[in-house]
């Protein structure tokens, strides 16, 4: 009797040592995957945006290039679809391209066949391109150029600041910059951009923005100057201690840590130079009027140059064909360019794709894309040159496997999995698609599905001449810049990673500016990677049913929330007003 109460109480103790193990193991996988997507978003952020895009030769007769029609398409190529696509894996080896597997075969002949079958004149999902919470939508109204403040004197010395990153890193730097100036009464001098031995780009403020313009807009919020004053110059700032890197300044600092700890050397030094400044002031908690300095400067003060605008505006125009009027966001980009006012017909509407599939992406993600040990080793090498400390963490912490970074949404959608996306939303196979963003990782190749389902697909390079498109080559930000405009002008724009700063930026100008009638496809990766991993039984019209019903629950209209930035989440009382709501007494911060 007592050897069966030690034995049945001994079973107990380890069943109980057994739940606990295993408790503790699920806690240990979890803590690890927490840790994983907080390190992920942590060097996302400090991910230089993709922009730089390789010249193509192009024939000048493109300056007057018009889509084909879809008859002409559907007539000349659809019926061939599926055998186009199993032709891909073929013509990677003749292009010396790296090829590559996808398990999404089965799938893109289903997409294909659809796209085949969904003629000129069959009928597009009702909200595909449109804000399906428009009424709501349009209650927010921008207006961050409103002032109650008076100007500031800036007599408590000069910053200078040296924003790192691409283009989109260095236009949040310098709202950011903006805001603390105004935060230490103190003059701003215009911003210089650190030459990157990545992007190799020279660029600096002037050659992006209109300097005169930005100096002038911000005169009642700030005092600006183009060059410190002679008397300071000669100071060495370094050895005065007053270089300030972004070492010494925490991500996302709050405003008493610049009163508490960089005021009083500016009043010292009379100079302050901060080298590498980036996300360096939190979104939360700000001052109500300092929060809406920064708005001011992103929506209103950041003017792109002439040259920039007037390329811009052929890449708008060629994306609609020619069309004889403008669309809604084309004066606050294109300025004195834009045609005159006017409703842009049905036919001559545009998508715009940012897909986010460049190498620096591909290679921080940990994710596999089907390369094989090949693809495993060169980012492997990428990530050792320019990621070492993910590298460190990757030896020392049991990373999760590839299939469960999928599963949770943190790897980059592949280009098959987007052109899977897009025709499940239903969009028609002759959509006219503008491409933004550098070079994909992979090549052309990767691009094959893609292209051979969307054939309308071009990039800057196909729309612009060469004498066009010359003057940019060599300059990656200004390069970004016509991408930024053109993305921002689309009917539509879909993004395939919400983490990429210029993702973000394009939808929150397109929100403050949009009236609701901007719609933009924000995928959830998480809900995708669930419907993607049953590709090898999911029915077309189940695929389609589940993918427009994820992208969906992304569109749904809600203010800014919490500690999250201005510049992607304008709807809020800081940058944007809700014309429905009462009015309330006038705030100052």
């Amino acid at each position: 009797m007592m050897k069966k109460k030690t034995t049945a109480s001994a079973t107990s103790n380890n069943n109980n040592n057994n739940r606990r193990r295993r408790s503790w193991r699920c806690l240990a996988i979890g803590i690890l995957v927490t840790f994983f997507i907080l390190t992920n978003c942590f060097m996302l952020s400090r991910i230089q945006d993709s922009s730089s895009s390789s010249s193509s030769s192009v024939n000048k007769a493109l300056k007057l290039r018009f889509f084909k029609s879809s008859s002409s398409n559907s007539s000349s190529s659809t019926l061939s679809l599926p055998d186009e696509l199993t032709k891909i894996d073929s013509s990677s080896s003749k292009l010396k391209q790296k090829p590559h597997k996808t398990p999404y075969v089965r799938l893109l002949h289903k997409a294909a066949h659809a796209l085949a079958q969904f003629k000129s004149t069959s009928t597009e999902p009702k909200d595909l391109w449109l804000e399906p919470y428009h009424a709501v939508a349009s209650l927010w109204q921008p207006c961050a150029n409103q002032r109650v403040w008076k100007p500031s004197e800036g007599n408590n010395g000069y910053i200078m600041v040296t924003a790192n990153g691409g283009i989109n890193q260095q236009r949040v730097a310098v709202c950011n910059i903006v805001a603390v100036a105004r935060l230490l009464n103190a003059t701003l001098v215009i911003p210089t951009f650190m030459f990157s031995s990545v992007w190799q780009d020279v660029s600096q403020f002037a050659d992006i923005y209109q300097q005169d313009y930005f100096i002038d807009y911000l005169k009642p919020d700030i005092r600006i100057v183009k060059e410190l004053p002679k008397e300071l110059q000669s100071l060495d700032l370094e050895a005065i201690g007053s270089v300030v890197t972004d070492v010494d300044i925490a991500k996302e600092a709050k405003p008493s840590f610049y009163l508490k700890n960089i005021l009083p050397l500016l009043i010292k030094n009379r100079v302050i130079h901060f080298v590498g400044f980036g996300n360096r002031l939190a979104s939360d908690p700000i001052p109500y009027h300092l929060q809406r300095l920064r708005c001011r400067c992103n929506f209103h003060a950041l003017q792109f140059t002439p040259k920039i605008q007037s390329t811009a505006v052929l890449l708008i125009q060629r994306m609609r064909q020619n069309a004889s009027h403008s669309g809604i966001l084309d004066e606050n980009l294109v300025g004195p360019f834009a045609k005159s006012k006017g409703k842009i017909k049905k036919d001559f509407r545009y998508l715009a794709l940012h897909l986010r599939f460049e190498i620096d992406m591909v290679a921080h993600s940990l994710c596999d894309f089907g390369g094989g040990e090949e693809e495993k080793k060169e980012l492997q090498a990428y990530r050792e040159i320019h990621f070492p400390g993910l590298v460190e963490i990757n030896n020392t912490t049991k990373i999760p496997s590839p299939d469960r970074l999928k599963a949770e949404g943190l790897c980059p959608l592949m280009p098959e999995e987007t052109v899977l996306m897009l025709a499940g939303l239903g969009f028609k196979r002759d959509t006219q698609i503008f491409l933004a963003g550098a070079q994909i990782y992979g090549g052309k190749t990767r691009l094959n599905a893609l292209t051979k389902l969307f054939p309308n697909l071009v990039t800057k390079e196909d729309l612009l001449s060469p004498s066009e498109i010359e003057p940019f080559l060599n300059f990656s930000s200004q390069l970004a810049a016509l991408d930024f405009i053109t993305c921002i002008a689309s009917d539509v724009f879909a993004m395939t990673d919400s983490g990429s700063q210029l993702s973000s930026l394009v939808s929150g100008y397109r929100v403050y500016y949009g009236g609701g009638k901007m719609p933009t496809i924000r995928p959830n990766k998480r809900r995708l990677a669930d419907i993607f991993m049953k590709n090898d039984t999911i029915e077309w019209k189940v695929f389609e049913t589940r993918i427009r019903k994820a992208v969906r629950q992304n569109k749904r209209v809600f203010s800014r929330p919490v500690g999250r930035s201005v510049y992607r989440y304008p709807r809020c009382s800081e940058c944007m007003c809700n014309i429905q709501e009462a009015t309330l007494p006038i705030r100052h911060g």
